[in-house]
């Protein structure tokens, strides 16, 4: 999305002008123009000259969005930069200031007889061009309103200023009519057409108009900032200055000038510059800025660092891997002003009133003018009806009540590490009725760990371990570290081994302390030590369908015991979990593993369905199935869910994921864990609320607004409306609508306790499993035989690794049979293959 500055929109009439000249221009796919950031994002293939031809032809202003190149998003992105209300201010106080002795005159004098100086007191013709000649600087001063309403006039594209002009000019015009139709009285000595002309000046009307509005667009202006107040929080993070070591001596530059690869120095307190990883010394990090998470995150060598985070404690020296607009915070800070340029489908309501609202208006108040005359009124109060009319209507109310809600909602989900990529993704999370989580790494950490310690042998369940840890240690496979790291958590002891040895497939041999240990899995074990007892056989079985993988091991020929391992659920899921289900949500979810772990995670976590034994095209297939009964959003976080994040209504990454789900999807979850689904459906929930409040009140301020500055009440009930009251109201209209917006400031995006049921919960949904994706080419079928896998989280290291090749659409493993059956849509390469399994440390067998 290439994305442009515009200048010269004042209302919600003038973006859709400009929405529909760059429409229109040849190559433009989608268009969509904020008046609340006066920002337009536009996607197609058409030059920027000839967008911004298309823009100037309308009569605004256009310049594409300048590139940082080194800069940070932060310093080079002023788009939200307020320039405007400094000159109004200065405008307002100007006009108020002339303002004062023409409402004395004016109002005080002719109302409540206050003394006039001399020259004025009893000479009419003098007090009428006192009015005229104030009234026409306050004119002066504003004369904006007359530029940019005329203009558009002459463009055919009418705005609100457009209504303001035209009331003001109609009624400072028509004052001037009267001033020289009462020099004539004067010179007839016709006192009392003298006094009938006097109160046909409208000069302060004129004036106050200008300055009311003006006060309503400084109030409009002031709130329009405080709606964008976390997108500034977030360009105000990044550091302006850091220390790198230059042949080791530290020195400290501008953030411009870090390169990639640099090293730099972080010390307790300060803000980490750019993205990095940690290559000496640890420390505890403050990572809200970007997650919302008020606990800081431990870091030591290895780990990664980003920008604007802050290091709570130690010292540390980190190497630089992202920088400038390349880095997490930047990417954070593009991704809510993109969606900030965007447009959620429920303003397109407001947008189709806003485009014919201007010209209606002006059509009712020549009506109306002309109406009053046919029933026998004045030329005066005839004006004052139609100039009622053209003041108090109001399309910035209409214009601004989707796009700031969206901004603001926005802001408090970016808090909070939700990042809505869209505004159309802020509007869908809230309509969301079925939610399908992939298991790994969304409701599971992705990653064993050790979840029993039997012991069978007279051991103690430290000494099994202590044994499992040396022969364990020399190993790469997950389950491997799941083990090790859980001894070493415990401080144990690591023995020395020797003769070590990988049986592929089956498990480890080694020596310690003079015996020959195993490890491995029930069948290898029992080859090394004898049949397993009933009760051994049943303690496996039960872990087993726990979804856990046990792992044996013996020495000299005897059982010692069964350690198990598994990829453990997170331990705010089950609570995400019942939260989403109490929100009426239909919880779904997709694994590839068997269905006996797939039934124990399920249990564990209270979803309502589970979808096991899922190919990667599988998933995608189960999501539009799922799509037939409701609104499906889909979580993930690999490579193989980026297909059924992109199919779903709405997609959601986990933030710890892969770059290629996060670009997928539509939604990204910075903190990693699916409270923060629950989270942003709330979120959601609460601004689309809001818009409809604010839609609602736009559309009846004008629905009841109008009428009343017509006259159409006077005659049943006498109301009447004079022109000023008018232009305050409709400075006020934006005024409120913006500060109802403000509002969502207040959501609280974890607290459950308002949660409702949706009206049409979704139940009882039959999936169809193995079914063929439309459009899907011919798939070929190949066997291939791997050594080495010894559990689930093998098969998946497998699967992961070959379906990353071209061709290749799906792979199904088996650990037992050593076997991986391929489906490809084209012929694939069979080193290309070769390779992939090796690469992941398995031993590739050949076709068969």
């Amino acid at each position: 999305m290439e994305q442009y500055k515009v200048t010269g929109m004042s209302c919600a009439a003038c973006q859709t002008r400009v929405e529909k000249a760059v429409s229109a221009v040849e190559g433009v796919d989608s268009c969509a123009v904020s008046l609340l950031t006066n920002s337009m994002g536009v996607e197609g293939t058409a030059s920027p000259e000839a967008i911004i031809a298309a823009v100037e032809a309308a009569g605004y202003g256009a310049s594409i969005k300048a590139e940082g190149g080194k800069k940070t998003q932060a310093q080079s992105d002023d788009s939200l930069k307020d320039t405007e209300t400094p000159k109004m201010k200065k405008r307002l106080i100007a006009s108020i200031i002339l303002l004062i002795p023409l409402l004395y005159v004016s109002m005080g004098h002719m109302l409540w007889d206050w003394p006039l100086p001399g020259f004025l007191d009893g000479n009419h013709v003098a007090m009428g061009l006192y009015q005229l000649i104030l009234a026409g600087l306050v004119m002066v001063i504003n004369q904006k309103f007359f530029i940019s309403g005329f203009k558009g006039l002459i463009h055919r594209s009418p705005n609100m200023d457009t209504l303001v002009a035209l009331g003001a000019t109609a009624s400072y015009v028509y004052s001037v009519v009267a001033l020289f139709a009462m020099t004539s009285a004067v010179q007839a000595n016709d006192e009392a057409q003298v006094m009938y002309f006097m109160k046909q000046f409208y000069f302060e009307a004129a004036a106050m108009i200008l300055t009311l509005i003006t006060v309503g667009k400084m109030l409009e202006a002031k709130s329009k900032g405080k709606t964008t107040d976390a997108l500034k929080g977030l360009m105000n993070l990044s550091p302006k200055t850091a220390v790198i070591l230059r042949d080791g001596v530290e020195t400290t530059v501008a953030i411009e000038e870090v390169q990639v690869g640099d090293r730099f120095v972080v010390r307790p307190g300060d803000s980490i510059p750019v993205d990095g990883i940690v290559v000496e010394g640890e420390s505890a990090v403050n990572e809200a800025a970007l997650t919302g998470e008020s606990v800081p995150a431990e870091k030591s060598v290895g780990d990664k660092v980003y920008a604007a985070t802050i290091n709570s404690s130690g010292y540390m020296v980190c190497e630089a891997q992202r920088v400038g607009e390349d880095t997490t915070l930047s990417a954070i800070i593009k991704m809510v002003s993109d969606a900030a340029a965007t447009k959620a489908p429920i303003a397109k309501i407001a947008d189709r009133v806003s485009g014919v609202f201007v010209p209606a208006v002006i059509s009712i108040s020549v009506i109306t003018f002309i109406a009053w005359l046919l029933v026998g009124q004045t030329v005066g109060y005839a004006i004052a009806r139609a100039v009622s009319v053209l003041v108090i209507s109001c399309p910035c109310a209409l214009g601004l009540a989707t796009p700031v809600a969206i901004m603001v909602g926005n802001g408090v989900a970016a808090k909070t590490g939700v990042l809505f990529k869209t505004a159309a993704s802020l509007e869908q999370a809230g309509k969301t009725q079925i939610v399908a989580l992939d298991k790994t790494g969304t409701i599971t950490t992705g990653k064993m760990k050790v979840t029993d310690i039997t012991p069978v042998a007279d051991i103690s369940q430290e000494e099994l371990l202590t044994i499992a840890y040396a022969l364990e240690s020399k190993s790469e496979h997950p389950i491997s570290k799941a083990i090790t790291e859980y001894a070493s958590e415990k401080n144990l002891e690591l023995k020395e081994t020797t003769e070590f040895e990988v049986l592929s497939g089956s498990g480890l041999m080694a020596r310690i302390d003079g015996k020959i240990v195993y490890g491995g899995n029930a069948k290898y074990i029992k080859s090394v030590a004898g049949e397993l007892s009933q009760e051994n056989k049943k303690v496996i079985d039960d872990l087993a369908r726990m979804g856990k993988t046990p792992l044996l091991f013996a020495r000299e020929g005897e059982l010692l015991g069964i350690i198990a391992v598994a990829d453990v659920i997170k331990e705010d899921s089950k609570e995400a979990i019942t939260e989403l289900k109490n929100m009426g949500i239909h919880v779904v979810m997709l694994t590839g593993d068997n269905e006996i772990t797939a039934d124990a995670i399920a249990k564990q976590a209270g979803v309502d369905q589970v979808v096991a034994s899922v190919k990667p095209d599988g998933k995608e297939a189960v999501v539009r199935q799922l799509m037939e009964h409701g609104m499906t959003t889909m979580v993930g976080d690999g490579i193989n869910d980026a297909p059924a994040l992109t199919s779903a209504n709405l997609g959601i990454a986990i933030g710890a994921g892969t770059d290629i789900a996060i670009d997928a999807a539509d939604v990204v979850l910075m903190k990693s864990s699916i409270k923060d689904v629950a989270a942003a459906i709330r979120i959601s929930r609460k601004t689309l609320t809001n818009i409809h409040e604010n839609l609602f009140w736009a559309f009846f301020y004008n629905v009841l607004g109008i009428p009343l500055a017509a006259g159409c009440y006077v005659a049943a009930f006498g109301w009447e409306l004079n022109p000023i009251f008018g232009a305050a109201a409709m400075g006020l209209s934006s005024f409120c609508v913006v500060s109802n917006a403000l509002r969502l400031n207040l959501i609280k995006p974890y607290d459950s306790s308002k949660d409702k049921m949706i009206k049409n919960p979704v139940s009882g949904i039959l999936i169809e499993q193995n079914n063929k994706v439309e459009d899907r080419k011919e798939e070929k079928e190949m066997k291939i035989k791997v050594t080495g896998m010894m559990c689930g989280h093998c098969e998946a290291h497998v699967q992961k690794a070959l379906e990353a090749i071209d061709g290749i659409d799906s792979v199904v493993a088996s650990h037992e049979e050593n076997l991986v059956t391929i489906n490809n849509s084209k012929d694939v390469d069979e080193a290309a293959i070769k390779s992939a399994v090796e690469e992941a440390g398995y031993e590739y067998g050949g076709l068969l």
